[in-house]
């Protein structure tokens, strides 16, 4: 604890007056960024700290006149690549010191050609795929003029509650890590290349620990969860050269996190080392007054200065008061060089100053095929089949009849999911589209449904007549875009409307009933996985939901996606997830007297006492990791290439996975590993690796994980330490099943 107090001074010294540590830096883009703050008035270095959303200055004529002024660093929401270039050469050329401009835009996952939203690429367990299609977002978002943009989201959340949990990658912090860096190597590709585009790690930090999964909420996270679960993936971003940081909207531990000196200082500044550039969240130091945390406008600024934040997203606190504060004597000229060093040097980084501001991408990358087949595959991939009883699935394209049905058939705009401001419906192919290029006039399709909260029955019987006259039904439920996302918490995530009663017909019917869900969540649908004879989890897909749904459904390809999150049976049963701790009285399935069954006048003793729900039991509907496909692999031979590890060593844990099945498919290797004794209660498992693997019919293939030490350390609430101990390791395709053995560390 002394020692990170000491770095906190240190830090503090370093943050307030390291101006001349900057100006004896040998480094080229350092002495250009300290040769314009010496030419630079107070006023213009403070307008660089400014971000405003488009139209903020009045007309064309008034934003040109902000920018010739200095009055402005960045822009939201420029759209049209030749707006953005006339206002970059407005400030490259007619500026005092021709300071390019950061232009921002939300391109969460797509431009126009939308991938499936971030908690379904994470579903692929494949982060080259992210990168991939991250690089073709910001090809496509570069030619329209942005070269920002607020992605990734990278909150661990355990809430599906939470409406954000669909830009999540769900709930463990290795697998959100990989993400992280994938997608910000994705954005921002070649620095120097025009495409290139600045990523945001984003919101940092403890965001996904929203109580109650509502919006903007409070969050209390010790700090051992904060250093071992939430601050990973944002050190990966980190590590990855993400260019910029977002602070969060929510107070941590009673701080909000937009003022929060631990987090965006000792932490981010001098323990990480990170030189890039923190923007605030839209409006969110200003909402320091409503957390009761700034009594105005005048003290967020101080604030949020004090604590680091560079730039400030939207409202004018900066703007407003940082001259008053600094004459006031209350923060310093320097501490504003080191912010204002800080942007600067992003705009140099992505090569703005070198850039003409006409070298844009010719727009005619925009839904390209080659994007489009990218997408088609990320969507295939992201898909999870989460059953398939007597191998209802894949169908032949020469069924007879097959009923296509549900809301979200036909729905382009809600197939794209959250948080796609320039994706269009127009651009989608829905799974109606889809399957009826296919199998024309063999497909009968009836909506049944208008939308997904639809509470009229009106169209049931239709329905239901289409499905009698079929072989199969295919019934595509879930939500539409709007019920997750920001500011969209679900207090009951089960299937909305009245989806659950047109399924309940449908299955009265006796035909094979395939179940398709596409949701921005996980949702509680375990009602409905009963009485489906086979279960493809979608999610939001994006633009080419409809081919990839198809090339699942006919075989064209097997599933081969894992959920990168806990499923719950109902909204009573949040938080699970995987890692949980033991407690001092774990239960097992065996140990649940389930509440329907339990004797009237039973005795108060008669349950016994252990950790449990006797409405939901011990166990969620589905685990982490799990996920199945159209062929079945055997887990065998696992070996340690020893039973002992020392402290500063490592062991090779190895497996053979076997395709017993007759479909070749890929095969997503998970490796867990727990401690069993700590020096504060450890996970009763934590995922420490993965591969995917591809392997044909009878194809065997060992897998095999090195596990370093250095994996086994964990933050104790002192220091970050390696404990001696017996360990237990699986290699298994989900959370719950797998191979088993132990080590010790030594």
């Amino acid at each position: 604890m002394k020692i990170r107090a000491l770095l906190l001074i240190i830090g503090t010294w370093l943050v307030t007056g390291c101006s001349t540590t900057l100006t004896d830096n040998p480094d080229p883009v350092e002495q250009k960024i300290n040769s314009l703050l010496s030419e630079m008035t107070l006023d213009e270095k403070i307008g660089q700290m400014q971000q405003v959303n488009d139209g903020f200055f009045g007309d064309e004529e008034a934003t040109k006149q902000a920018i010739r002024d200095g009055k402005v660093g960045s822009f939201l929401n420029i759209v049209g690549a030749e707006r953005a270039a006339e206002f970059q050469r407005v400030a490259l050329e007619e500026s005092k010191h021709g300071i390019p401009l950061l232009f921002g835009r939300d391109v969460i996952h797509g431009y126009r050609t939308i991938f499936p939203i971030p908690l379904g690429m994470a579903s692929s367990w494949e982060p080259e795929l992210a990168e991939k299609a991250m690089r073709i977002a910001a090809v496509e978002a570069s030619s329209m003029g942005i070269n920002w943009t607020f992605a990734p989201m990278m909150d661990v959340t355990w809430d599906p509650r939470w409406g954000r949990i669909a830009e999540s990658c769900g709930e463990d912090p290795l697998l959100t890590s990989e993400f992280a860096a994938a997608m910000v190597k994705g954005f921002q590709g070649d620095l120097g290349d025009p495409t290139a585009v600045a990523a945001c790690a984003k919101h940092f930090v403890g965001y996904g620990m929203s109580e109650a999964g509502r919006d903007y909420n409070t969050t209390y996270i010790p700090e051992p969860l904060l250093r071992n679960v939430h601050l990973k993936p944002f050190k990966a971003a980190a590590d990855a050269g993400a260019l910029t940081f977002m602070s969060a909207f929510n107070d941590l531990n009673g701080v909000p996190t937009s003022g929060n000196e631990f987090t965006l200082k000792q932490i981010l500044r001098n323990e990480w080392n990170y030189e890039g550039m923190v923007v605030s969240d839209w409006g969110s130091i200003e909402e320091m007054i409503n957390h009761g945390f700034a009594a105005d406008k005048k003290q967020a600024a101080e604030i949020a200065a004090k604590a680091g934040v560079d730039m400030e997203m939207a409202t004018t606190c900066y703007a407003d008061n940082l001259k008053t504060l600094i004459d006031e004597g209350v923060i310093t000229e320097d501490m504003i060089d080191t912010y204002v060093g800080n942007i600067l040097r992003v705009k140099f980084k992505l090569g703005l100053f070198e850039k003409a501001y006409d070298n844009h991408v010719s727009t005619d990358t925009i839904l390209a095929p080659s994007h489009l087949a990218v997408s088609r595959e990320a969507a295939r991939k992201s898909m999870v089949l989460l059953k398939n009883n007597n191998n209802t699935l894949p169908i032949s394209k020469n069924i007879h009849s097959l009923a296509v049905i549900g809301p979200l058939a036909d729905a382009a705009r809600d197939q794209l999911g959250t948080w796609i401001f320039d994706g269009q419906g127009e651009d989608s192919t829905t799974p109606k589209q889809a399957f009826g290029e296919i199998i024309g006039s063999r497909m009968n399709y009836v909506p049944g449904l208008e939308y997904s909260r639809d509470k009229s029955a009106k169209g049931f019987a239709e329905a239901v007549a289409a499905a009698k006259r079929s072989d199969a039904i295919l019934f595509f439920a879930g939500e539409e875009s709007i019920l997750s996302g920001e500011a969209n918490a679900r207090g009951i995530i089960d299937l909305p409307g009245v989806q659950t009663e047109l399924i309940t017909e449908l299955r009265k019917t006796g035909k094979p009933l395939i179940l398709v869900v596409m949701a921005g969540r996980p949702l509680a649908i375990g009602a409905e996985m009963e009485m489906a004879d086979a279960v493809l989890y979608a999610w939001h897909p994006g633009t080419m939901a409809g081919p990839a749904v198809a090339d699942l459904i006919f075989g064209d390809y097997s599933p081969s996606g894992k959920l990168p999150v806990t499923f719950v049976k109902g909204a009573g049963q949040i938080p699970f997830y995987y890692y949980r701790k033991n407690t001092g009285r774990p239960a097992t399935e065996d140990d649940v007297t389930y509440i329907d069954d339990i004797p009237r006048n039973s005795k108060q003793l008669s349950l016994g006492f252990k950790s449990m729900h006797i409405d939901y039991g011990v166990t969620p509907l589905l685990p982490f990791g799990f996920g199945l496909s159209y062929t079945e692999f055997e887990y065998e031979n696992l070996k340690l290439s020893s039973n002992e590890m020392a402290t500063n060593g490592s062991i090779t844990v190895s497996a053979d996975i076997k395709n017993i099945g007759n479909y070749e498919t890929e095969e997503i290797v998970q490796f867990y590993v727990r401690d069993k004794v700590g020096s504060i209660t450890r996970p009763i498992k934590e995922l420490k690796g993965f591969e995917k693997i591809n392997l044909k019919p009878g194809d065997v293939k060992t897998v095999s994980f090195e596990l370093k030490a250095e994996d086994l350390q964990f933050f104790n609430g002192d220091d970050f330490v390696i404990e001696p101990g017996d360990f237990d390791v699986w290699i298994g395709p989900n959370s719950d099943e797998g191979l088993h053995s132990t080590f010790v560390l030594k």
